[in-house]
């Protein structure tokens, strides 16, 4: 069975109904929207049943996420205003990808611009669609560990507090819905999962 194919459950209706291959073709695609960051096309697809819809997609060249850890069990964060959340939040490092950009290469250079800090070592922890329903932005998440002080380099139009707190106390405030950042909740659960701070059964 190929991935796009999705059987019947074997219960109920599902039982009998027939496999679909999951897949859309594209017809034909316009350009809408060239920005700085961002591209923004809406295609014509044919639809698995033979009909026609429409899909807008936002076009992102892909970022990356860090959680950076001290030895003391500390992860460094930073809290910045975001006009589309319309608030200030608290978030882990991350920022997009240069065009052919690696990725490691983008963490670490992110790490140190928005932070200030350097990785010793940079482990990659798993990446992730953040809105696959719009956008092809594929994030990039990696734990960094021996942090060594560096100097930090924000971009001109970029204003960041640097906040260090327990990892603990990071999972706790994402648990109970004070985190409104998805990257930054996805990679601080990881992080501490693969840390030995949460088990699986704790997560759910």
């Amino acid at each position: 069975m190929t991935p796009e194919e999705t059987p019947g459950s074997g219960i109920g209706p599902d039982a009998t109904r027939p496999k679909i291959v999951l897949n859309e073709v594209v017809i034909d695609t316009r350009p809408i929207y060239q920005g700085r960051m961002i591209s923004l096309r809406s295609d014509r697809v044919r639809l698995p049943d033979g009909s026609e819809s429409r899909r807008d997609v936002v076009e992102h060249r892909g970022a990356v996420t860090i959680v950076p850890m001290l030895p003391d069990g500390q992860v460094v964060m930073v809290r910045q205003f975001r006009l589309a959340a319309g608030s200030i939040l608290l978030e882990l490092p991350a920022g997009t990808r240069d065009p052919d950009e690696d990725a490691e290469v983008c963490a670490r250079r992110e790490l140190t611009e928005e932070t200030g800090y350097r990785a010793g070592r940079m482990e990659k922890l798993f990446e992730a669609f953040m809105a696959p329903g719009y956008s092809s932005e594929l994030i990039h998440f990696y734990l960094a560990q021996d942090l060594d002080l560096a100097e930090q380099a924000t971009d001109e139009d970029e204003f960041v507090e640097v906040v260090q707190l327990p990892l603990s106390e990071a999972i706790r405030q994402a648990s109970e819905g004070e985190l409104r950042d998805a990257k930054t909740i996805a990679g601080l659960l990881v992080a501490a999962q693969r840390l030995g701070h949460l088990r699986p059964d704790e997560a759910e």
